[in-house]
């Protein structure tokens, strides 16, 4: 039994479950949908930091992450905001992880996805700024034999005067791209640097100039990763895609149901709560590999109380509930991010998020994520 505090800061009893759920690596390769999952990056607790300084990263631990979600037959996103992207990770940090993961990744033949922004961009900049450093971070992925993900700049949402702008940089990086790439729409709610993005504040309008990029370049595209948390754009969305350019969704509220699909269509998965879902997910792709939708909806639905806490506003600080599951899971020996950011989260709220992961049986080990869980609490304050 272990105490934690609610919302209003009283403490109960909650009794942890004995058994965890059987959910070993291995399996068939996932069939039916392509599913990554954005790693979270796990920090040096030992390196003498500060939180506008360079991340220190834990180089072993981080890898061997990744390891674990390949085991279980899941492609990394890798560099993306799930790996503090802009929170703590510059991108002289990011080019090295995303060098390190693609070797890995090379050695396991593990799938792997990279993300290219410009967060080596740090002051004024012009379009043409954008562009060079689209291409710098584009360079590095392709060099390493990972697939792109061009995620969306913040310094281009600064500079764009319009959709034009966002039609000439997204036209050239994508002609000359050497594989077919993710084009990464995030919204505002995972960072309000991005708002306006495709050149307009009116999501119908922004998507019109999304579309336009791809239509113009249908064979660089291979999908368009989605993180609105908005389900009925996205289904629109979707069905307006090209023939042989996928939709991966990024909407953490709504996975279930828009990987499921309907008798339209489908989404394939690009998803930050699949960091700390990864087996659970994997097992209910399986389900999903034979046909049975209603069994990967039964094991999948349950979940998203857990991820709809960890991504609730404002969403962009979800990764601290992500980096707390890891360590309760036993990825990684502590619970220090890059920046941080630790504690970007209240108590009430990492405690919910251990209630609810401990419920869907997501701890190998539920007599180690008790005992660290009730370490964190004494350092509140918390007596046993």
């Amino acid at each position: 039994m272990i105490r934690l505090p609610d919302s209003e800061g009283r403490l109960r009893a909650y009794t942890p479950r004995a058994e965890p759920a059987a959910l070993a690596p291995g399996g068939p390769p996932l069939a039916s949908r392509t599913v990554f999952s954005a790693a979270h990056v796990v920090a040096d607790p030992f390196a003498d930091t500060t939180p506008d300084g360079p991340a220190a990263v834990d180089w072993e631990t981080t890898l061997a992450f990744r390891h674990h979600l390949w085991s279980h037959g899941l492609g990394v996103a890798e560099a993306m905001d799930t790996a503090q992207r802009g929170m703590g990770l510059d991108w002289a940090g990011a080019a090295e992880l995303i060098r390190r993961s693609g070797a890995e990744a090379r050695a396991v033949g593990g799938r792997i996805a990279c993300g290219v922004g410009t967060d080596q961009l740090t002051g004024p900049a012009s379009t043409e700024d954008v562009r060079r450093a689209y291409e710098e971070q584009l360079a590095v992925v392709e060099e390493t034999g990972a697939q792109a993900i061009l995620m969306a700049s913040r310094a281009l949402a600064a500079v764009a005067t319009g959709p034009e702008d966002y039609l000439t940089v997204y036209g050239h990086l994508l002609r000359q791209a050497a594989e077919p790439v993710v084009l990464h729409w995030l919204g505002p709610m995972f960072d309000p640097a991005l708002a306006g993005y495709w050149g307009s504040d009116d999501l119908d309008e922004a998507t019109e100039t999304f579309l336009a990029v791809i239509a113009d370049h249908p064979d660089k595209v291979d999908g368009v990763k989605v993180s609105l948390l908005d389900a009925r754009r996205e289904v629109e969305l979707r069905r307006r895609l090209p023939k042989g350019v996928r939709c991966y969704t990024g909407d953490d509220f709504h996975y279930p149901e828009l990987i499921a699909g309907d008798e339209r269509g489908f989404s394939h998965a690009l998803l930050g709560i699949f960091d700390p879902l990864g087996p659970l997910a994997a097992h209910a792709v399986r389900t999903l590999d034979t046909g049975d939708v209603a069994g990967f909806r039964a094991v999948l639905d349950p979940t998203v109380e857990l991820s709809r806490h960890l991504f609730q506003t404002p969403t962009r600080y979800y990764k601290t509930g992500v980096v707390l599951l890891a360590w309760l899971a036993g990825h990684q020996e502590h619970f220090v991010m890059a920046g941080g950011l630790q504690s970007a989260r209240s108590l009430p709220h990492l405690a919910r998020a251990y209630e609810l992961a401990d419920g869907l049986g997501l701890f190998p080990d539920p007599g180690l994520a008790e005992e660290r869980m009730a370490r964190l609490l004494s350092v509140y304050g918390v007596a046993p």
